[in-house]
């Protein structure tokens, strides 16, 4: 029998998530809440290119003028299935890329992932 212990699957760096494909509208209402969430979010383990799944919310108020148009957000988020990054780096940079996208500072992205090695993980990037 062969076992899996200590073996490793391939994944991408930070440089395949795909920014570009973050799109907006413009939305004139900066004071309304806006929540989104998906519990379709998957990353890599950069230690063993294994997948972390969970779920994703964005909160944020449409300060700067534009709401992000869930298609695109959909699009970029599935970029991240194959790029190693930590939890917290990923959460951490999903919220500079929405901050940027957004031109808001009333920006809060969470994400929680499903059960690792007996964890559970919750990150938390931006405040309200």
């Amino acid at each position: 029998m062969v076992k899996a212990d200590g073996k490793i699957f391939e994944f991408e760096g930070p440089e395949s998530i795909r920014t570009d494909f973050l799109e907006t509208f413009e939305f004139e209402s900066p004071n309304q809440y806006i929540k989104t969430e998906t519990g379709e979010f998957i990353a890599s383990c950069p230690f063993s290119g294994l997948p972390d799944t969970g779920r994703l919310i964005v909160e944020y108020y449409p300060e700067g003028g534009k709401c992000i148009e869930l298609k695109s957000l959909k699009y970029y988020i599935v970029s991240f299935r194959s790029v190693g990054l930590f939890q917290e780096g990923v959460t951490k940079r999903i919220y500079d890329d929405l901050k940027t996208a957004l031109s808001t500072n009333r920006l809060k992205v969470t994400t929680v992932y499903n059960t690792r090695g007996g964890f559970d993980t919750t990150c938390v990037e931006g405040r309200l």
